[in-house]
């Protein structure tokens, strides 16, 4: 198993009962760096799997007891399995990632069948890679994002900010263009902020439309050598374009990605999608819930995904506030704003 045993030990003796609920097991790493490095400094992963799952995990030596509920200490069992093997695989295992287990291991009891779980036994999380880095899905919503991009050439990634999902779609096409599965990269965002006439904007295409692409950047920086981001960039490999520019054009042989698409208007939506080209994919992104253009204009996107609902070929990922991979605060933040949206304004 991943490089472990699995020892199995009766609950310990007491003056109560056991109950049939109750589950006692070590696990033993064959490789005590590892283990060292999945335990977390000061034990800090084991704890955090002890707060979220309610067991009781103890650390001795390269091994660590789990007890508790039996539910619960399957799942502790199931997150130290997947990140000890992302260990074994070079990776290496952060707060965030002990987190991401935790979700996925407590989704094998709580959800139907996913393409995540082998057996109820085994995390098997889709993940993107390239040189730099390797990002595994965190939440069961992601996984099936994730999988999404894989199969399907237009895939729309709508939900609350901090999800994940603009920046998963920015690694999937670093992910391809490293690959050599297509040849650039071209990044969008309405810029509605300017009206999308940024005409008056001080400094070349790439100065004026940067403020509105800021996003989509880090996430390229994060999973390419930024000396590699910048001659791509330089080449035209990877193409800073904004919405109103793309009319006219084939995109073929690239991953083409609109970001904040909430904001588009139904002939941006339109002219955007029919720019899709030969051995092209696009990955759409956005939050029908933060939508900033003047009143009365109906979103792109919103309409957008009531058309295409049908259509072969494409896929519709929607992210929830229990999606949000941030600070746990957001999540917070998120369902509080979708809480007051559904109580009306008695001030109006």
């Amino acid at each position: 198993m991943n490089g472990h045993e699995l020892v199995s030990n009766p609950p310990r003796q007491s003056k109560t009962t056991p109950t049939t609920d109750a589950n006692h097991f070590v696990l033993t790493f064959e490789n005590n760096r590892f283990a060292s490095e999945l335990f977390g400094q000061y034990d800090q992963n084991l704890k955090l799997i002890e707060q979220r799952l309610h067991v009781d995990a103890r650390p001795r030596g390269n091994s660590v007891a789990i007890s508790g509920e039996v539910t619960a200490t399957n799942q502790a069992r199931r997150a130290l399995d997947y990140l000890y093997g992302r260990l074994q695989k070079g990776s290496t295992v952060e707060t965030s990632d002990v987190e991401g287990a935790i979700r996925m291991a407590v989704a094998a009891d709580d959800q139907l069948q996913l393409p995540t779980m082998e057996k109820k036994a085994k995390l098997n999380l889709a993940q993107i890679s390239t040189r730099k880095k390797t990002i595994a899905a965190r939440t069961p919503t992601q996984d099936a994002y994730i999988r999404a991009l894989e199969r399907s050439e237009l895939v729309f990634g709508v939900g609350p900010a901090g999800t994940g999902k603009t920046y998963l779609a920015v690694a999937y096409a670093a992910q391809l263009l490293e690959r050599g599965a297509v040849d650039r990269i071209i990044l969008s965002r309405p810029a509605v902020e300017a009206g999308e006439r940024l005409g008056f904007l001080p400094g070349d295409m790439k100065e004026k439309v940067d403020p509105y692409l800021r996003p989509l950047y880090d996430a390229l920086y994060d999973m390419m050598p930024g000396d590699k981001v910048e001659r791509a960039i330089t080449a035209g490999v990877i193409e800073i374009a904004p919405l109103a520019f793309m009319r006219g054009r084939t995109l073929g042989n690239a991953v083409v990605i609109l970001d904040e698409a909430q904001n588009t208007t139904t002939m941006q939506m339109k002219m955007f999608l029919t720019r899709l080209g030969e051995n092209g994919r696009m990955i759409v992104t956005g939050d029908p819930s933060q939508v900033d253009l003047p009143r009365g204009t109906k979103s792109g996107l919103v309409e957008a995904l009531q058309i295409l609902k049908e259509v072969e070929g494409v896929s519709v990922v929607r992210f929830k506030d229990v999606d949000v991979v941030r600070h746990p605060m957001v999540a917070r933040i998120v369902r509080a704003y979708e809480a007051q949206t559904a109580v009306p304004d008695e001030s109006l």
